[in-house]
């Protein structure tokens, strides 16, 4: 019953994917910006739940609530900062300023604390259970059940509240929904903080899980959560959702078979074969664009 073990594992790496494409998605969704600085944010996210669990003794759900709440106000101050003032600017302006965020934060980082790796401490003991003959990690259940929680509070957000129908009407037509009253600079900035908040929820999960965080992690998780967007639609919500965890299975199952090696080529060839085959993405649906 090892397949089950390995299905559980990846998907519980791939939730981790998931709430940081979701992200990435969200901001596309809504201003069309591939924001690369948020898989930083998703590091910091990590440094705040560190800091949170062995410097000032909270507990976990606490400091994950931390984390999810700074990354937001972090989020929003880059929105505001480096961003707003690029919304009419050209694409490339907006991606080059994205990256120079990224750098910005690594960096700051690393300028105050070095670049050494720090050792996650164990809050939640990893021992396991027996499921259908397979020893499943009592951790990957719990981060399973946590990120599921975070997307499923998402869902509500985003369909039943009144900050979740502004974003989508400003994801339609920004200027349509100006023109109904909806204030559009906070709704953007709305959707940066619940990005960044699934994003610093990521990271204190990803350091439970991987116990090993360093100033640079950001780069790779976030590359491959952009990756999980491409495959289940940039700017569609479930299909970042659905991207993330199958990301994580795939990588999984090629580690299972013996080629861990080539666990992080895995999602970069998802990419390519999807961005030849089908380009919008499991979810999405092809669009003429004027240029």
């Amino acid at each position: 019953m090892e397949w089950i073990q390995q299905l559980v594992n990846g998907v519980s790496l791939g939730s981790i994917y998931a709430l940081i494409a979701l992200g990435y998605t969200m901001v596309y969704g809504i201003i069309k910006l591939i924001n690369f600085a948020h898989g930083d944010v998703f590091m910091l996210g990590a440094f705040i739940g560190f800091y949170a669990i062995a410097r000032w003794d909270m507990h976990f759900i606490p400091a994950l609530i931390l984390a999810m709440i700074l990354c937001a106000v972090i989020g929003v101050i880059i929105e505001r900062v480096a961003y707003k003032r690029l919304r009419n600017a050209t694409r490339i302006a907006a991606l080059i300023t994205a990256i120079g965020v990224s750098l910005l934060i690594e960096y700051t980082v690393i300028f105050f604390r070095g670049a050494s790796p720090e050792a996650y401490p164990t809050v939640i003991e990893n021992s396991k259970i027996e499921i259908l003959g397979a020893q499943i990690s009592v951790q990957a259940i719990i981060i399973l059940v946590i990120s599921l929680v975070l997307m499923l509070l998402l869902q509500f957000i985003v369909h039943q509240t009144k900050i979740g129908k502004a974003m989508r009407a400003v994801s339609h037509d920004a200027d349509a929904a100006r023109l109904m009253g909806i204030n559009v600079d906070n709704t953007i900035s709305a959707t940066f903080a619940i990005g960044s908040a699934l994003a610093g929820a990521a990271g204190v999960i990803f350091g439970i899980y991987y116990t090993r965080i360093e100033p640079l992690m950001g780069v790779l998780p976030g590359l491959k959560a952009f990756v999980a967007a491409v495959l289940g639609g940039i700017g569609i919500i479930p299909g970042a959702m659905v991207g993330g965890l199958l990301l994580g299975v795939v990588e999984t199952v090629v580690s299972a078979l013996g080629y861990s090696l080539w666990r992080d080529a895995a999602a970069f060839v998802i990419l390519i074969l999807i961005l030849i085959l089908r380009p919008a993405g499991i979810f999405g649906k092809n669009a003429r664009e004027k240029v």
